[in-house]
């Protein structure tokens, strides 16, 4: 694979470590990598439940990481897929570009503008105290929205394109929410990669 070292754009937000990197993947890999998750990773659509009613998660997921690490987030526990070679070569090159050691990837794929993901933050117990994410866009073009617990004013919004990779780190996670909005306008599918570090309970307790 070509990797595009293109220069980062780092946002200045309080109580926050978010980098911008719009071209991380080139065109070619990127569409390759597009039409290779589609086809090939094992998705799945959960259960959600919010004010005490089931819905259907709006996206289809995937989680695959270390065996032993388990994933819990709102009301939905995934159990990690094998390794797939493809993948691994992603999280190898944003290992490297991040001088980290990402344990394990959680996909989204956004079918059309219906499907979306509501305010959150990545802030489970097993992610650590400060968490990093980094966050892999290919497909579509999707709008990622940002905004401070306490800070009224303090909001970021972006256009997350084909091959970019964000990352968010150090407090933002304590501080920060983020989604990807439902919009009314025709859009085509968009898969997102979210690696991620998932820490046992005994290096937790040591933390």
């Amino acid at each position: 694979m070509l990797f595009i070292d293109d220069t980062p754009m780092i946002f200045e937000l309080p109580d926050a470590d978010v980098t911008y990197y719009p071209h991380f993947f080139s065109a070619q890999e990127s569409d390759f990598l597009m039409a290779y998750l589609l086809k090939n990773i094992a998705w799945q659509q959960d259960t959600i439940r919010v004010f005490n009613k089931t819905h259907w998660q709006p996206r289809l997921t995937a989680f695959y990481g270390d065996l032993d690490k388990t994933y819990r987030y709102s009301t939905i526990e995934m159990q990690p897929n094998t390794w797939d070679a493809v993948l691994l070569s992603v999280k190898q090159r944003i290992d490297n570009q991040l001088d980290t050691s990402f344990t394990s990837v959680l996909l989204n794929w956004y079918r059309n503008g219906k499907d979306s993901n509501g305010w959150h933050a990545d802030n489970e117990k097993e992610l650590g105290k400060n968490p990093i994410i980094a966050s892999v866009s290919f497909g579509a073009t999707r709008v990622f929205q940002l905004k401070h617990h306490t800070i009224k004013d303090a909001k970021c919004q972006l256009n997350l394109e084909h091959g970019s990779l964000l990352v968010m780190k150090g407090t933002t996670q304590h501080f920060w929410k983020h989604q990807i909005p439902k919009t009314t306008k025709p859009v085509a599918d968009r898969v997102n990669l979210t690696f991620r570090i998932l820490y046992s309970n005994d290096i937790l307790d040591q933390k």
